[in-house]
């Protein structure tokens, strides 16, 4: 019988470090928290200075009577759920839940799952630590306090269902100020001169960019200029002024962050950051791999920091040297970027084995996780290679008196470039022919064109983008990120087009409002502030409730007065383009106790209604990969089924889970508190992941 117990988050962490552990250890999940706030209402008392008040979380009562029973007849208890803070918290609360009924009970970390990490976090078994269970208390706690204080206003003022977090108002605010720009921006002309040019001994001619005379550089924005400079150099003859050629270094960028990952995977892989979250988490929990079992093949993926253990250097210098040369090895120490806001606690988001190449692994994974992996193994093994090297020709010439110029690269030495070649990287690694010309060719021009150009307005934010800017400004750390997202396309406040984030009519309306009454509370800089503060409650600096009597009793006077204040605005239903087939009015999209229907704008003389097919977000058909649609029987029976019927014939009456199966990799449908594998020949059973939205 075991004489330990060992509890983790989930049941895919439990199977993966059950082999690295003997006969004498239990390993249960605690499938995420077992305790926290009351759904029902604020759940922190502000008179009682911020007594937290912690409640079972529905559900949950069964599986914690479950750990309790195992804790009771165990030696030592080991509490082993993730490296930060919100772990911190989880083990803190099993802690209080266990410790009536055991006295040994020793929290533990690890940031990748290996054979040496987790027995070594047993050997380095310690205490909960409080001040990182305090910080995070005062992040859910706050979250909370602005939650549930300023969405029953909007709730009254605007309509049900609406939701104010702290750091999802402040993407909110990016996105519509963002949009405020654009729609101002006013286009400049500008013009560009390109001349075609021929030399004597090349098959092909090259362009020539205008450049401006000997003085230095002239920016053309009027077509009179152009045509004044090209009626200047018409019929002239071309002339070398120089050849320059030098060397450009190119150097490899760090190992992933929590940040760069999401931006990465989104540009390269066109993966959303929960989407890039959720198969990052697969591939650190563990996959299983043929001869090895259940391995955890990255480390762990909520990290600021670009810091690589000494031991982890090693291994992929050897690596190097073995499979690509010893000139590949890049002997300078690579400088580790920290901003002031970075957290550090963790190391950067590399394979946990080196040798476990993606293309010898691929058969293991499922599409998605092969191409991450990818992504993360070449980043990392690139990170120890040597810069590449290009030969930059920069050829100036003179038409008449006005000077133009051309510039080719060559790669000298690909160096990194081995393993991460990714072009759109850097527009100027485009590797082309070197022009084999000297000073004294003969070159004729012959042909040139001015070119009108308007400057654009910024783009508006993608995901990837609007990560970046979060992480500049401070705001929000590697676990807040996806799931703000998340929440502000889910509440409606932004749509996304083209992988571009837009604010919707309702955005506009709740960040009006957020802007008038509640601008202190969305500032960039003050939430970056009280994000310092928290970090210096995890250092324990100061106590975490100094955070909460700082911040409240001035929110509480900005709430009371936008309640006297802000009107009952009234939203008016989004109009489709789809005609009603009763009266030709075009229907409009209305919210109802199932959810989002069509209906006629004419009711109630017109009571047309018709569903409205929403996408399972996240879900891929398993048998084309289409998109899962929420569906409905003509007797109006949900089910879900594939975008592309007739053609492809999936369907489910019970909801697509994003979590695959941990025996087969099939697809898992939510059946009740369970997750149920739709492969017939599986039929694996297992607990689902309840997890509670941050935001009210």
């Amino acid at each position: 019988m075991a004489k330990n117990l060992v509890i983790v988050e989930s049941p895919a962490k439990a199977k993966t470090i059950k082999k690295f552990l003997g006969s004498n250890y239990k390993i249960e999940a605690s499938m995420g928290h077992v305790r926290d706030l009351p759904k029902s209402q604020l759940g922190v008392d502000p008179e009682n200075d911020f007594e937290p008040k912690y409640i079972t979380i529905r559900g949950k009562g069964e599986l914690l009577a479950k750990l309790k029973k195992e804790a009771k007849k165990s030696t030592k208890v080991f509490l082993a759920t993730d490296p930060d803070r919100e772990g911190e918290a989880i083990s803190w609360h099993l802690y209080n839940a266990l410790a009536p009924l055991n006295d040994n009970i020793y929290r533990i970390t690890f940031n990748e799952i290996t054979k040496e990490a987790v027995k070594g976090s047993i050997k380095a078994a310690r205490k909960i630590d409080m001040d990182l269970v305090d910080a995070q208390q005062a992040r859910r706690i706050l979250d909370r306090i602005v939650g549930y204080k300023i969405s029953p206003l909007l709730w009254k003022k605007v309509k049900k269902g609406l939701s104010a977090g702290r750091v999802q108002s402040v993407a909110l605010k990016l996105i519509c100020q963002r949009e405020k720009i654009i729609e101002q921006f006013i286009p400049e002309e500008y013009w560009t001169i390109d001349a075609t040019i021929k030399a004597n001994g090349l098959k092909d001619p090259f362009t020539a960019n205008f450049y401006g005379n000997k003085d230095g550089k002239i920016q053309l924005s009027k077509k009179s200029e152009v045509n004044e400079i090209l009626s200047t150099i018409e019929n002239q003859p071309v002339s070398i002024e120089d050849i320059k050629n030098s060397d450009r270094i190119r150097k490899p960028n760090l190992p992933f962050t929590t940040s760069t990952l999401q931006q990465e995977a989104s540009k390269k892989l066109n993966f959303t950051t929960s989407k890039t979250m959720r198969i990052a988490q697969q591939l650190y929990e563990g996959v299983d791999i043929p001869g090895r079992g259940t391995t955890g093949l990255i480390t762990y993926l909520r990290t600021d920091s670009t810091r690589i253990a000494n031991q982890a250097h090693n291994e992929v210098i050897d690596f190097i040297n073995e499979n690509y040369g010893s000139e590949y090895i890049n002997s300078k120490p690579i400088a580790v970027q920290k901003s002031d806001s970075a957290q550090d606690a963790h190391e950067a988001i590399r394979p946990t084995y080196t040798e476990l190449e993606p293309l010898s692994i691929k058969a293991s994974l499922s599409r998605e996780q092969y191409r991450l992996y990818q992504l993360i193994w070449t980043r990392f093994v690139a990170s120890r290679m040597k810069p590449a090297i290009y030969n930059r020709q920069r050829i100036t010439m003179y038409i008449a008196k006005y000077q133009f110029r051309t510039n080719v690269q060559t790669l000298k030495f690909d160096g990194f470039l081995k393993v991460y070649n990714h072009d759109d990287d850097d527009r100027d690694a485009v590797v082309k022919k070197q022009l084999a010309i000297k000073t004294d060719t003969k070159l004729a021009m012959k042909s040139v064109e001015g070119i009108q150009h308007f400057t654009q307005p910024p783009a508006r934010y993608t995901e990837a983008a609007l990560v970046k800017t979060l992480e500049e400004n401070g705001v929000g750390r590697p676990s807040t990120y996806a799931p703000t997202i998340s929440t502000i396309l889910a509440r409606g406040y932004v749509g996304k087009e083209q992988k571009k984030l837009f604010p919707t009519e309702l955005g506009e309306i709740v960040y009006e409002i957020l802007k008038g009454y509640f601008d202190d509370i969305i500032n960039v800089d003050f939430t970056a502030n009280l994000e310092k503060e928290l970090d210096q409650v995890e250092e324990g600096d100061i106590p975490w409730k100094d955070v909460l009597r700082k911040f409240y009793p001035g929110f509480e006077i900005l709430v009371e007065t936008a309640e006297e204040e802000v009107s009952k605005i009234e939203i008016k239903d989004e109009e489709t383009d789809i005609p009603c087939e009763l009266c030709g009015r075009n229907l409009v999209i209305k919210m109802g106790r199932y959810g989002k229907f069509l209906a006629c704008p004419g009711f109630p003389e017109c009571r047309n209604t018709k569903p409205l097919l929403e996408k399972v977000d996240d879900v891929q058909c398993p048998k084309c990969e289409g998109d899962v649609l929420v569906k409905k029987t003509k007797k109006g029976r949900r089910y879900f089924g594939c975008e592309n019927n007739p053609e492809c014939d999936f369907m489910t009456w019970n909801k697509p889970s994003t979590e695959k199966c941990e025996l087969c990799g099939s697809m898992m449908v939510e059946k009740g508190k369970k997750l149920l594998c739709i492969n017939e020949t599986c039929k694996n059973i297992q607990e689902k992941n309840q997890e509670e939205d941050e935001d009210a």
